[in-house]
């Protein structure tokens, strides 16, 4: 057997389903939507330090929902490989954590505290195997993370207070590539209004400014935007975009209304100004209202910039070294089809992170599940990437 292969047997005979799920448990024990997720920080707080892990815990921001950071270092030089994940869950029913034919259920399986889980599963196999002769691992957890409830301070402050390792690996539900590139995403809220009341149509409602044509215009005008950003596709990260999800005006079918409202998404492609994607919006807003005399309000609510891995890294061989080891095959590159906390590391420091996580199934849903076959791979691919990438 060789050195090599040796090493990855030992990782394997290290990661302990049974303790991965226990902590899984903890933290998907206690509820935690967006904004109030402190509970749930206080209860990994309470699992790290029962593993003999020091703590901190950072305001980053929301000192009534304190971040945590949890360091582990050899005491010598060398890398630092950073865990990232976020404990906030969506703001829908609360299921309780379960296991039915080795698959986990509950709120926060696959969005994701059960890969959390697997990242500090990670942790104690390496620091308990002491695969690594240098550097250390730094793990972060946080709130604030879904939109539109959340705005991702956490995640900002963090990374200002340099709570932050040369790399960062996230567990999120993805698994299929390793994503190299990704869109950033604004969600855009916008409210039309004109004043007076509500009127009956044939009593001067068709002498009012109307809201709802008002609404249409823009609709077409974020139609023709999303069609000219067809020719900016980028063959890796896909296209940039401008959708409408939702529109909402009107009690009956003969009344001036006062008040429409809409809803979407601008995504656009890494090399873009976030701020001049928002003077567009504001631009497009202006003309619309200009046009039909009713007064036009948007919200830009900038969630994630875009960003783009370096061609090479460290980080991106150790990862790939260690899918290779565990699954037999290396990922293929491609993008990121949604944004998280990785865009930000990316973005805002250069510092390149990978989403990676377990083949999990239900996220944003109170469906979620994820099998514990796959929080195991997870642990293990965590490990042995420090192992390659530390030092």
């Amino acid at each position: 057997m060789t050195a090599a292969s040796e090493l990855v047997e030992r990782v394997r005979s290290a990661v302990n389903p049974e303790r991965l799920l226990r902590t899984a448990f903890a933290l998907m024990e206690v509820h935690s939507p967006t904004c109030s997720a402190g509970p749930a920080a206080d209860r990994l707080e309470e699992v790290l330090k029962a593993d003999g892990f020091e703590v901190e815990r950072p305001e980053a921001g929301a000192p009534q929902s304190k971040a945590l950071a949890c360091r582990w270092s050899t005491g010598k030089p060398g890398r630092t490989l950073q865990f990232n994940g976020h404990l906030d869950t969506v703001h829908l029913p609360f299921v309780p954590p379960r296991v039915e034919d080795g698959i986990l259920h509950g709120t926060g399986a696959s969005d994701m505290k059960g890969g959390i889980a697997a990242s500090i599963e990670a942790m104690r196999v390496v620091r308990d195997l002491g695969l690594i002769s240098g550097g250390g691992l730094l793990l972060t957890a946080h709130d604030f993370h879904e939109a539109p409830w959340g705005d991702g301070r956490q995640v900002d402050r963090l990374i200002e207070a340099g709570y932050f390792g040369d790399a960062v690996l996230l567990p999120e539900y993805l698994c299929d590539r390793l994503p190299v590139v990704g869109r950033g995403l604004a969600v855009l809220t916008v409210e039309i209004t004109r004043t007076g009341q509500p009127v009956h149509e044939v009593m001067g409602g068709i002498e009012q400014p109307n809201v709802i044509f008002a609404g249409a215009d823009l609709v077409r005008r974020m139609q023709a935007l999303d069609q000219r950003l067809l020719s900016t596709a980028d063959p890796a990260a896909g296209r940039a975009s401008c959708f409408v999800g939702k529109v909402a005006s009107g009690e009956i079918y003969n009344q001036s209304p006062t008040r429409f409202e809409l809803s979407g998404t601008r995504r656009w492609l890494p090399g873009t100004n976030p701020t001049e994607v928002e003077q567009e919006f504001r631009t497009m807003l202006s003309d619309v209202a200009a046009a039909s005399g009713t007064r036009v309000d948007g919200i830009f609510q900038l969630i994630r910039d875009a960003f783009r891995l370096p061609e090479t890294h460290p980080i991106l061989d150790a990862f790939q070294a260690a899918t290779i080891a565990v699954t037999g095959r290396p990922l293929p590159t491609g993008p990121k089809p949604f944004v998280d906390d990785g865009n930000t590391f990316c973005a805002l420091a250069s510092i390149p992170a990978i989403t990676h996580g377990p083949n999990a199934t239900g996220a944003h849903t109170v469906n979620e599940q994820v099998p514990v076959d796959e929080l195991v791979r997870v642990a293990q691919v965590y490990a042995l990437t420090a192992a390659g990438f530390c030092g």
